[in-house]
């Protein structure tokens, strides 16, 4: 379960990156003058009650009222104010167009993520699962293919609206590496509370080795000669090759994408790297043999109602072979 992988909740007073430290820092701010004023409110209330006659009598004219009600109030939140927009200013800094781009469409209950090229097209695809270098930022242009949902990664940023028939522009940036839980937090059905993924920040010249080895992954595997090189390699793995076959046979390639592969469907994850991902069913699985075994043989009882069918009439050989070959994708 998520909570198992990154902490439930995610640590929102943690900032990685210099998004997250001003909503933090903002953060902060409110609680310190929450207390602040309790304790005001507390000290005043006490010698109202229990305070010399004077301090009463002066408590309760019309005079404290218009300072301590309408005066103080109304110049600390004009000041807190000011003094907020200013600190998250950043936040909403102009998009100048030449930074790196990161589309994430948020689906029943999943993330679709695909990383756009110069051209503003997609290079690559991936799910609940987004990767970015330290140090420069990136915008994520959040789109919803069914409901409201909502994209956090407290680590990174402050949380953003995904709104079906609309693009909005989040910026994040990390300062420094690792791997920050993140969760969908707008209510958008009965799985909401199952609806996570995983940030990944690496060191510049590690993600620049990491989108290179998944363009030459891609590259290879649609070329003239991808299907034969998937073939070959399945068919050198044994139990693999079967479950390649075993996968194409029951359905899987009528939602799933493959790259390399007959199996070109759209309306479920991409699978090309699912065996280097670090979680299944949107961030509530560790990824590994036994896990995808679970979800692919009964995932409604895993995560019920969720848009995948349970293959429960598979045997446990056919389910391993079926993993073993997904664990290949990478």
């Amino acid at each position: 379960m998520i909570d198992a992988l990154w902490g439930w909740p995610p640590p929102v007073l943690d900032p990685a990156g210099p998004y997250a430290a001003k909503v933090t820092t903002l953060a902060w701010s409110l609680f310190a003058l929450g207390v602040i004023v309790t304790l005001v409110v507390i000290a005043a209330l006490w010698a109202a009650i229990k305070g010399p006659p004077r301090v009463q009598a002066m408590l309760g004219g019309e005079r404290a009222i218009w300072i301590g009600g309408v005066a103080f109030p109304g110049v600390v939140l004009t000041a807190l104010l000011i003094w907020g927009l200013t600190l998250t200013a950043t936040l909403t800094d102009p998009i100048e167009g030449d930074e790196m781009r990161i589309r994430v469409t948020g689906e029943m209950w999943w993330f679709r993520v695909q990383y756009l090229g110069d051209q503003g097209r997609v290079i690559m695809e991936d799910a609940n699962e987004i990767h970015i270098p330290v140090g420069r930022p990136v915008v994520l242009e959040l789109e919803s293919a069914d409901v409201i949902h909502s994209f956090w990664v407290p680590h990174l940023s402050g949380k953003k609206d995904m709104i079906p028939g609309r693009r909005t522009l989040l910026l994040v940036e990390a300062d420094r590496p690792g791997e920050f839980g993140g969760v969908c937090a707008e209510y958008c059905g009965a799985q909401h509370a199952l609806m996570g993924f995983v940030a990944v920040a690496h060191e510049p010249a590690a993600w620049n080795d990491w989108r290179d080895a998944r363009l030459a992954r891609i590259a290879a595997a649609d070329g003239p000669r991808g299907t034969d090189l998937d073939m070959a390699r399945t068919a050198a793995a044994g139990d693999a090759a079967r479950g390649r076959n075993l996968f194409m046979d029951v359905g899987c390639a009528a939602c799933h994408r493959v790259a390399g592969t007959d199996a070109n469907g759209l309306a479920g994850p991409d699978l090309t790297h699912v065996g280097s991902r670090r979680t299944l069913g949107a961030g509530i699985l560790p990824n590994h043999l036994g896990t995808m075994m679970g979800w692919i043989g009964d995932s409604q009882s895993i995560k019920p109602g969720n848009r995948m069918p349970s293959y429960d009439m598979l045997s446990a050989g056919e389910l391993e072979a079926i993993a073993l070959w997904l664990e290949q994708q990478k």
